[in-house]
């Protein structure tokens, strides 16, 4: 007997990939992304006021863009044209302004979705320029590099952006329980659920198809007992997990001990100036599936935390490599990072800066609040200046070699502190002969 078209369609749904299945039909059932769809936020705003705005949507992969995006076509029941930028081109955009068109005519709305949209070259792009400015559909695009670096301009300004987060633990949990719910799936041990959500990374696609295949290879290996209602009793442990998913979990335990060691291990290698052991673990931490935009952040970490004003290139260095990675993505964009690695191990080392600065702070926290000398104080209105604000102030540009010889600088009831003490390395050589030289100009300005 033939099926009909209804049973067709929950035979596809059936087949679909869970997270296809689990994709949210409603705003409220939407997991994460509180800073957008909170009450009072703009993409709730925009869903409650009936306004409809081009956007662009910026995040990681798996935080919802595209079901964003659907969920706007559904609530101003406009017609929904999706578009991937990496398999799309011009043809595409001419066929959507067609669509959109005879959607006009029968006063229907329509929302051009364009996946990865900084994938288009700047002709794609600006080939929907009049088409927002006439308002014949509203343009949203999604893209996980940043806009202002990849999307024209002119369309940027015709676009809110809006900018969605990696989702969070907590979320990550909600999803799993969701999934669990619609598979009817075995409960995971605390320690398999932790794991699964740390390789996940903030991503739900990642999660949920990893799910999906560890469920299927349990089901598989060992049909687990049921119980009366035909659910599964058998509990899934972090060993099924490792046999599910082998090399997907890799070996790099994200957000687990092995995580933070490996970290560790890298930072200790560059401190002690080993270039060959700082791109072991640089790699470690690459080939186990690490965001390369966080070992990125830890190398800028580095630059001011173990080598400061030896080398003051070096935050530019790591900065720049940092700039270069999002530009060029994964994986050429990590030889950029590996480059920043070898030169921080090279460079010359010091922790003055930041010793200076954890004294300092405590220093703060433990001292009382105390006024400002007037002579340093601000004095941009009368009132001020007759109060004797900046009174008696000295202007180093004024004095010999441009420094004033004698001045303090701090509060009148405290002594002077010395929380920096340059390294003899780098360039902190000269900037020690330099503090040295103006410390002694001081003395022979008291006596």
């Amino acid at each position: 007997m033939p099926q009909t078209s209804l049973e067709l369609a929950f035979a596809d749904l059936a087949a679909a990939p869970l997270a296809e299945r689990l994709r949210p039909k409603t705003l409220d059932e939407v997991i994460g992304q509180r800073h957008l769809l909170g009450p009072g936020k703009p993409l709730r705003v925009a869903f409650e006021s009936g306004r409809l705005h081009s956007m662009i949507l910026w995040g990681p992969p798996g935080v919802g863009k595209t079901t964003l995006a659907r969920l706007m076509a559904d609530a101003f029941d406009a017609q929904f044209i999706a578009m991937s930028a990496v398999l799309g081109g011009v043809k595409d955009i001419r066929e959507a302004v067609e669509r959109a068109q005879a959607a006009r005519t029968s006063g229907r709305a329509t929302v051009v979705f364009v996946d990865e949209v900084h994938r288009f070259n700047k002709s794609q792009q600006d080939a929907f320029l009049p088409h927002v400015e006439s308002g014949l559909f509203t343009f949203i695009g999604a893209t996980t590099e940043n806009p202002s670096f990849e999307v024209n301009s002119a369309l940027l300004s015709r676009a809110t952006v809006h900018v969605l987060k990696p989702l969070d633990d907590d979320d990550l949990k909600t999803l799993l329980e969701r999934a669990q719910a619609l598979l009817g799936a075995p409960p995971l041990a605390e320690a398999a659920r932790e794991r699964l959500i740390g390789y996940a990374d903030g991503d739900a696609r990642r999660l949920l198809n990893a799910y999906e295949n560890l469920v299927a290879t349990v089901r598989a290996r060992r049909p687990a007992a049921s119980d009366e209602a035909g659910r599964d009793r058998e509990v899934i442990d972090e060993g099924m997990l490792e046999h599910a998913l082998g090399e997907q979990l890799r070996r790099y335990d994200k957000g687990g001990e092995q995580f933070y060691d490996t970290i560790s291990a890298l930072h200790k290698a560059v401190r002690g100036s080993d270039p060959d052991a700082s791109l072991y673990w640089f790699v470690r931490m690459i080939d186990g599936g690490v965001d390369p935009r966080y070992a990125a952040r830890r190398l800028v970490r580095m630059a001011s935390e173990d080598i400061g004003l030896a080398d003051p290139r070096a935050l530019r260095l790591a900065l720049d490599a940092a700039e270069t990675y999002e530009r060029l993505g994964s994986p050429e964009g990590e030889l950029a990072l590996a480059e920043a690695v070898v030169y921080l191990a090279m460079a010359p080392k010091s922790n003055a800066v930041y010793t200076a600065y954890n004294a300092a702070r405590a220093f703060i926290k433990n001292d009382r609040t105390r006024p400002v000398p007037l002579r340093l104080r601000n004095a941009p209105t009368a009132l001020m200046k007759g109060l004797d604000y900046g009174k008696g102030y000295r202007y180093a540009h004024d004095e010999s070699g441009a420094f004033a010889a004698g001045e303090r600088y701090w509060p009148d009831d405290m002594e002077a502190q010395a929380f920096y003490q340059p390294a003899p390395r780098g360039l902190e050589i000269s900037i020690g002969e330099r503090l040295a030289e103006l410390r002694r100009l001081n003395e022979e300005a008291k006596g």
